[in-house]
């Protein structure tokens, strides 16, 4: 495979094809912004998996131009030569597996600075602009003194860490952050010599250019992180995008990695699953086409067939991988030796790898709990072997199931349905989710593939579960949809939205989904994909709330190009032959045509097994998943995953 052929950035000369994706790893830092040793344990997994190059994202030259309030530190420095131990302790954690690790050197955030800096401290930028996260506070501009400021920092910091053992440096200019927004006359205005034309725009990331081959050698690889468009009013377009890459190649970096996007539409930055795959395979094409340099390409690629593709057809030179590397450090070795299937599978919703950050939480994984703890929660074998009953085959009680068997316990799953999977298989069926179909496949064959011994058609029952004696008992029975008592609902129109899924109810031209959550406004697209005319009605002001920005932007994206209709504030009165009667925020009523009426309000606990009817007859019992409390794929893994591991 061309994947593992070995390849050369500059002088580097890496092992394989394959790059982990710089990303932001604030959570598993240490306070001051030094890498702690979660952290090197986080990339030392990812070498030991097989990946030919690890880039650590947004390493900080400056904390001077901007400034991060105590106790809010969230970003990797690189400032000071007492980090510079840690620094060179990760490089030869991931030398040991025959890995090369780089650094991507940031200017900083800019207008996209987290709202606890941007509140106490403020925020920078080539020219006045709205903060992104709260648009009533506007960045500052920053002054020709601070630009000339930070292009010193690089050097100094590129001298740093190629002294520390680094490989390679990343030059971080793309999604609109600072230095990337120098470039584009859409935020870049500046009268100064940091602003004018095309030429002047890019004299900051040139300058940056030649002060790290000041600091670092002139020889020392280096590669440039470039959005070659930010598709929004006013942004970047192709043609710009590709002349800047003819002038960093002119400039001396010895690759390019190529995205797009910004804040904006963050869901290229970050795609959500209902991107397709290769999402951005199509703007490398174009930069092969313009530079000699290799040419680094992300955008949904956790997909084997379709990065060796991509290779063979000479559309890029590398393939980075970041969230399929969070949620599995093997996938190279995995690919290499053949064992597709053993591939635990980036399902892109974001909410572990990102989401947790921005809840000041440490980085996770939804699939994988054990990513940025990777010491602390590894699977060990258990100390004593016991017999062990997972009652619900859907995620939670895969999962429990997948673990205690790796641990070595014997263990006996009961479904009572005819397959495994549970919500996952309706929330698998839209073509936009098919990275949930790939999960519950992984699923279901890991636990067969461990010699678990799985039991359809099978429904529990206390005196079945005492019958059987088990020493522990998972009861993840999952949740069932809610149909709320509204006059009406008893009609043959009305249906839940997991039967539409199922395919299990015929739906009219016209329907509408009650509940704008993500069930129901991936219903609702699922729908209107299909040639149906939809409404959505929320009672809320808005729909999706509680989704990841990115997915939420994408999902909204999709509705409006679906012709969706969204009514906000808006409540369900009656269901009639007609339609549905609702009334909105001003107390308006209004009658809504619907040969179909969809739920999608949630779902309840299954509660046909009380856990008070075991707790005091089994001597370890536990309950996970939705028969919890129905939330979201990512609670039913960790809980499936964290109990097993204990037991």
């Amino acid at each position: 495979m061309k994947l593992f052929e070995s390849a050369n950035i500059g002088k580097l000369v890496l092992k394989n094809r394959i790059v982990m994706a710089p990303m932001h790893i604030g959570s598993i830092l240490e306070t001051d912004g030094r890498l702690s040793e979660r952290g090197i344990e986080y990339y030392a997994a990812r070498a030991k998996g097989g990946t030919g190059l690890l880039i650590a994202g947004m390493v900080r030259v400056d904390r001077k131009v901007e400034p991060i309030p105590d106790l809010q530190w969230t970003d990797f420095m690189a400032d000071r030569r007492m980090y510079m131990w840690r620094i060179n302790e990760l490089a030869e954690a991931v030398h040991d597996y025959g890995a090369k690790m780089a650094l991507q050197l940031t200017a900083g955030w800019g207008r996209n600075a987290y709202l606890e800096v941007i509140r106490n401290v403020g925020a920078v930028f080539p020219s006045a602009a709205p903060c992104f996260r709260d648009t009533s506070i506007m960045a500052r501009e920053i002054t020709t003194e601070e630009v000339e400021h930070l292009v010193k920092a690089f050097e100094i910091s590129a001298e740093m860490v190629s002294r520390a053992g680094i490989d390679a440096i990343e030059i971080h200019g793309h999604d609109g952050y600072l230095l990337d927004a120098f470039t584009d006359a859409l935020w870049n205005k500046r009268t100064d010599k940091y602003g004018g034309d095309l030429e002047d725009r890019l004299r900051f990331p040139l300058e940056v250019i030649e002060a790290v081959k000041r600091g670092a050698g002139k020889n020392f690889p280096i590669i440039y992180r470039l959005s070659l468009t930010h598709p929004i009013d006013g942004g970047r377009g192709i043609e710009e995008g590709l002349k800047i890459c003819r002038q960093l190649e002119g400039a001396g970096v010895d690759a390019l990695d190529i995205d797009t996007g910004c804040y904006e539409v963050r869901y290229w930055a970050i795609p959500p699953t209902t991107q397709p795959p290769g999402c951005m395979v199509h703007l490398a094409e174009s930069v092969k086409k313009v530079v000699k340099v290799p040419v680094i390409i992300a955008g949904k690629l956790g997909y084997p067939e379709l990065a060796e593709k991509i290779l063979q057809e000479g559309k890029a030179d590398f393939i980075a991988l970041g969230r399929p590397l969070i949620a599995d450090p093997e996938w190279p070795n995995k690919v290499r030796e053949g064992r597709l299937e053993d591939i635990c599978p980036c399902i892109g919703e974001n909410e572990g790898c990102v989401g947790r950050g921005q809840q000041n939480k440490y980085i996770s994984c939804a699939v994988n709990p054990a990513s940025g703890r990777e010491r602390e929660l590894a699977i060990r074998p258990a100390e004593k072997v016991k017999s062990v009953l997972v009652v619900g085959g859907g995620p939670a009680g895969m999962e429990a199931a997948r673990v205690a068997a790796l641990r070595g316990h014997k263990v006996t799953l009961w479904e009572k349905s005819g397959a495994l999977g549970g919500n996952l298989i309706a929330a698998s069926v839209p073509d936009f989710k098919d990275d949930y179909r790939k999960l519950l496949n992984y699923l279901s064959t890991q636990v067969k593939k461990l010699g678990v011994n799985v039991e359809l058609r099978k429904e529990a029952t206390p005196e079945l579960i005492q019958k059987m004696k088990p020493d522990v008992v998972f009861l993840a029975t999952g949740g069932t949809p809610i149909i709320p008592d509204i006059p009406g609902t008893q009609k043959e129109k009305v249906v839940a939205a997991v039967d539409v899924l199922l395919g299990k109810k015929q739906i009219g031209e016209w329907a509408v989904v009650v509940g704008g959550g993500l069930v129901g406004c991936e219903t609702a697209l699922f729908l209107a994909q299909r040639g149906r005319k939809i409404t959505i009605i929320e009672i809320l002001d808005s729909v999706a709330p509680d989704l990841f920005s990115s997915n939420r932007q994408h999902l909204l994206k999709l509705l409006t190009e679906a012709n969706v209709k969204i009514l906000t504030d808006t409540r369900v009165l009656e269901i009639t032959d007609e339609g549905i009667v609702v009334v909105d925020q001003y107390d308006k009523k209004s009658t809504i045509e619907a040969h179909t009426v969809v739920f999608a309000v949630g779902l309840k606990p299954e509660d046909k097994i009380s856990g008070d009817a075991l707790r005091d007859k089994v001597p370890d019992f536990h309950i996970i998943g939705d028969c919890t409390e129905p939330r979201k794929v990512m609670d039913a893994i960790r809980e499936g995953f964290r109990t097993a591991r204990l037991i």
